[in-house]
C-alpha cells in the first residue's frame, strides 16, 4: 500500500487587477511532489495570457486548465512508487463484485493494462462462480455448496472446465487486449504450471483440489516480455484428472512460486474489519503475528479465514506483502499499489 496521498490542489486564483482588466493572466499555484524535497515551495506559475473579456469565457479558461494539472500533479506524487514496483511481479486475484459488474470489470482492465504499461509485471488469477451457476442451472444442475466450497461431481467439473477455461478466461484475454495490452489465457493444465491433488474432504466435495505443486516455467518467458498471463483456477493431478482450486490458493501459490513482490485479492468487502459488524474499523495495515491473533479472537471468520491464511502462506514463502482489498471500488487497484491510503488491508511478514 505505498504512495502517495492525491496531493490538495489550490483553487485558481486571480489578483483583482487580473479580474477587471481585459488582458488578464490566469494564475495557478503549483504543489511539487513530496519526492522531490528540494522543490517544496510553493511558486505561483502564471499561465499564458488569456485575452477575454466576458465572465463566461474567464469561467472557461478555468475549466480547461484545472482538471489538467490536477492529473499532472498526481502523476508526480506517483513517480516514487511507481520507481519501486517497476520491473516486479504483482499477481492479482479477480472475482466477486468486481467480476459481475461491467463498470468494475472496466475498471480493473484499466487499471491492468496501466500497471503493465508503466513497467509493472501483473500476473491475473480468476474464478467465475456466478458464471458457471449460470450454465449449470441452463443444463438443469442445481449448484451445491459446502461451507462456501462447490460440491463438484463429473458433471460439475466438465462445466467448470468449459466456463473458466473456454468462456472467462477467454473474454478477460479479450477484454485486456483491446484495452491495449497483450494478454495470453493459460490454466493450470497448460505447461503442468499446476499440479493438483484431491482436498483431504473430496469424499464430500469431489473434483475440489489444492495445489500441489507450482512450475512457473512456461509463465516467465511471457512475464519478462510484457505479457499479462490471465490463469483459470482449474489443474490436473499426475493422473490427469482435472480439479477445481479456489483462484485464491491458487493467486497465493503463483505469487509465492514466481518470488512475486506482491498480492492483492479482490474481494466483496472492505479488508480485515477490527469489529466485523463495523464497516469504518477497517484494519490498514497488519503483521501476520497480528491477524493470527485477530483469527484466534474470532475477529477474522467465515469467508475472510481462507483468504488470510493464504496471504500468510506466500508471505512465509517470500512474498514481501499482501493485501485484501476492496473490489466493489473503482479503480482499487491502482489506489493500493499507488496512494498511501491503499484500498483495503495490507498483510505484511
Amino acid at each position: 500500500m505505498f504512495a502517495a496521498k492525491t496531493p490538495s490542489i489550490p483553487p485558481l486564483s486571480f489578483s483583482e487587477k487580473s479580474v477587471k482588466s481585459p488582458n488578464h493572466c490566469l494564475k495557478l499555484p503549483l504543489h511539487f511532489s513530496k519526492a522531490h524535497p528540494a522543490n517544496k515551495i510553493t511558486t505561483p506559475r502564471s499561465l499564458p495570457c488569456i485575452r477575454s473579456t466576458l465572465p463566461q469565457e474567464l469561467e472557461k479558461a478555468v475549466t480547461e486548465f484545472t482538471p489538467a494539472q490536477t492529473r499532472v500533479d498526481i502523476l508526480a506524487e506517483s513517480l516514487p512508487y511507481l520507481q519501486k514496483f517497476r520491473g516486479k511481479t504483482i499477481v492479482v486475484k479477480y472475482g466477486g463484485a468486481a467480476m459481475k459488474s461491467e463498470s468494475l470489470q472496466a475498471s480493473v482492465i484499466n487499471d491492468l493494462v496501466l500497471l503493465s504499461c508503466v513497467g509493472i509485471r501483473p500476473i491475473f488469477v480468476h474464478g467465475g462462480g456466478p458464471e458457471i451457476n449460470q450454465w449449470l442451472d441452463r443444463i438443469g444442475i442445481k449448484p451445491n455448496f459446502l461451507n462456501g466450497l462447490r460440491v463438484t461431481d463429473a458433471s460439475t467439473m466438465e462445466i467448470v472446465t468449459m466456463v473458466l477455461v473456454g468462456k472467462v478466461n477467454k473474454n478477460l484475454v479479450s477484454l485486456i487486449n483491446k484495452a491495449g495490452a497483450t494478454a495470453v489465457g493459460l490454466s493450470g493444465l497448460d505447461g503442468r504450471l499446476l499440479t493438483a491433488r484431491p482436498s483431504p474432504r473430496a469424499a464430500e466435495l469431489g473434483f475440489v483440489g489444492e495445489v500441489a505443486l507450482v512450475d512457473p516455467t512456461v509463465l516467465r518467458p511471457l512475464v519478462e516480455n510484457n505479457h499479462i498471463p490471465v490463469i483459470a483456477s482449474v489443474a490436473a493431478d499426475e493422473k490427469g484428472q482435472s480439479y477445481n482450486i479456489n483462484a485464491d490458493t491458487v493467486a497465493g501459490e503463483l505469487a509465492a512460486a514466481f518470488g512475486a513482490e506482491k498480492l492483492i485479492l479482490l474481494t466483496d468487502v472492505a479488508g480485515i474489519l477490527e469489529d466485523k459488524d463495523d464497516s469504518g474499523s477497517l484494519v490498514k495495515e497488519i503483521d501476520i503475528a497480528g491477524v493470527r491473533k485477530m483469527v484466534s479472537e474470532g475477529k477474522v471468520a467465515g469467508g475472510m479465514i481462507p483468504k488470510v491464511n493464504c496471504c500468510i502462506r506466500s508471505l512465509a514463502q517470500g512474498v514481501k506483502t499482501a493485501s485484501i482489498i476492496d473490489g466493489r471500488v473503482q479503480h482499487s487497484l491502482l489506489l493500493e499499489i499507488l496512494t498511501d491510503e491503499g484500498a483495503g488491508t495490507m498483510i505484511t511478514g
